[in-house]
């Protein structure tokens, strides 16, 4: 009889700890734990929404905090203690100003409830703002405007031809005659219309000429415009390229006796220099092929350095000396310059090597 006794109290024991335990948090119940703004416009402003709430658990619901997964929405929230049986509020905005397209973002909650948090979710699609003129033509070329005004072809055989355009629109309020100033052998540059209405819309044509290139690797030109005969230096666009050597009619006999370029190693640091001062540093050029390796071009980033390789031809399994010298002169901080290398390797034309270091104030 006393052992059944015992064991009745233990069990009224147990179910009042339970029950003690099941009231230490409070039960947070949601309307909604997702919401979608559908559409809603770029320039509209915020989008808000409130995630109502409430506590149906036996204690007083505190939240501790709430973040957003991204800076573009702002949560606030009850900052009190919600009393049992009571009601509290998630108010979630969403900036959309820069960000068109649709969106996914969550919200997550720290209070204590079950699990201590509790994850809400917002949606919709940003309807792109009205762009003025000046937004969808950002380049002030004095009488137009354009997108850009750097026209890159990237990479081009030595034996061909590409064209591309620029678009560009007349914001001088008056017809405006557009001539060139400064056009390369291997560009033509043709401007359609050549007479251009007030708010008229014109293309820059070019055509880059890979065959009446000088020599392969990067290319940069500088095409001047003039209007109405008048000639302003400020006024032009960039051209620019990598000439590169067209391989694709090698057989694969040559092919696989042709050279193969590789280099004891492609990175240097100098780690620290003081200011002024020059550092060397040389790399080794290796042929790992079957057939001569000749350098057609070496080029540094910068006039600061310079890069000479003892022989522009190298036999097969030979290597040769390419001797990179930087100047720290006027230079302060981290530096990183690259040296350009391109050869006659069909697999690895453009090749580029690249040095490092601080430069620190001479004492």
């Amino acid at each position: 009889m006393r052992y059944s006794v015992q064991l009745l109290t233990a069990a009224l024991l147990l179910l009042v700890g339970l029950n003690a335990g099941a009231q230490t948090t409070a039960d947070m119940v949601f309307e909604s734990l997702d919401h979608d703004f559908g559409k809603i416009k770029e320039d509209a402003g915020s989008a808000n929404f409130n995630f109502n709430f409430k506590n149906n658990g036996k204690v007083p619901l505190v939240i501790s905090t709430v973040s957003a997964s991204c800076g573009c929405t702002t949560p606030e929230w009850s900052k009190e203690p919600i009393l049992p049986g009571k009601t509290g509020f998630i108010k979630v905005s969403y900036n959309p100003m820069g960000r068109p397209g649709s969106f996914n973002k969550t919200i997550t909650v720290m209070a204590n409830i079950p699990n201590g948090a509790i994850v809400l979710k917002i949606a919709g699609d940003v309807l792109p703002k009205s762009l003025s003129i000046n937004e969808q033509y950002p380049i002030d070329l004095g009488k137009i405007r354009l997108l850009n005004n750097n026209l890159s072809f990237v990479r081009i055989k030595n034996n061909e031809k590409k064209t591309d355009s620029l678009k560009f629109i007349n914001t001088s309020g008056a017809k405006v005659t557009i001539g060139l100033k400064g056009v390369l052998a291997h560009l033509t540059v043709k401007i359609n219309p050549a007479v251009v209405e007030p708010n008229g819309i014109g293309y820059i044509v070019v055509t880059f000429d890979g065959s009446k290139v000088g020599e392969l690797g990067f290319q940069m030109a500088r095409v001047y415009l003039t209007y109405n005969g008048e000639e302003n230096y400020n006024y032009g666009i960039n051209v620019t390229a990598t000439v590169e050597e067209d391989f694709s009619k090698m057989t694969q006999k040559e092919i696989q006796n042709a050279p193969i370029i590789d280099f004891n190693e492609r990175v240097y640091d100098f780690g620290e220099i003081k200011e002024g001062k020059k550092v060397e540093y040389t790399f080794k050029i290796i042929n790992k092929g079957k057939s001569d390796l000749q350098i057609r071009s070496v080029k540094a980033s910068c006039g600061c350095t310079a890069a000479n390789p003892t022989s522009n031809v190298i036999k097969s399994g030979k290597d040769t000396d390419l001797k990179v010298v930087f100047d720290s002169t006027g230079k302060l901080g981290l530096q990183s310059k690259t040296i350009t290398i391109i050869s006659n390797d069909p697999n690895q034309s453009t090749s580029i090597l690249r040095i490092s270091g601080n430069v620190s104030k001479a004492q």
